[in-house]
C-alpha cells in the first residue's frame, strides 16, 4: 500500500523554486517562498528545510576551506565545494519539480 500523495504543480514548482532563486539571492529568496508557504504545503516545507540545511553545512564546508587556504589545500576544496553546491542545487530543482524528496548529499539536517 503506497500511500505517497503527488505534490501539485502549484507546490512542486514553488518547491523548485526555493533552489532556483538561490542563484539570484542565496538567502533572502529562499527563506521568503519557505516562510509564506511551509503551513500551506509539506511538500514546500520539506524543501525549505532542506535548502536551508544545505546552506548552513556548505557555509561550513565553505570557512573551514578558507581557513585551510593557509595551508594551500584549501585553495582546492573551495573549489570542489563551490562545484558540488552548484550540481545539488540544479539536482535538487529537478527533484522538486519532478515531485521527489531529494536529500542533499552531505549536508547536515539541523532543521528537522
Amino acid at each position: 500500500m503506497n500511500d505517497y500523495k503527488m505534490p501539485s504543480n502549484d507546490e512542486r514548482l514553488l518547491a523548485a523554486a526555493i533552489y532556483v532563486t538561490s542563484f539570484f539571492t542565496t538567502f533572502i529568496g529562499p527563506l521568503i517562498i519557505w516562510l509564506l508557504k511551509k503551513n500551506d504545503s509539506e511538500f514546500v516545507d520539506y524543501h525549505g528545510k532542506e535548502y536551508l540545511n544545505f546552506l548552513i553545512s556548505y557555509t561550513i564546508y565553505s570557512v573551514i576551506s578558507v581557513v585551510l587556504m593557509i595551508i594551500l589545500i584549501g585553495v582546492i576544496t573551495i573549489w570542489i565545494v563551490g562545484i558540488l553546491a552548484f550540481v545539488f542545487t540544479i539536482v535538487a530543482a529537478v527533484k522538486a519539480y519532478e515531485g521527489k524528496e531529494y536529500r542533499i548529499p552531505l549536508v547536515f539536517r539541523i532543521l528537522k
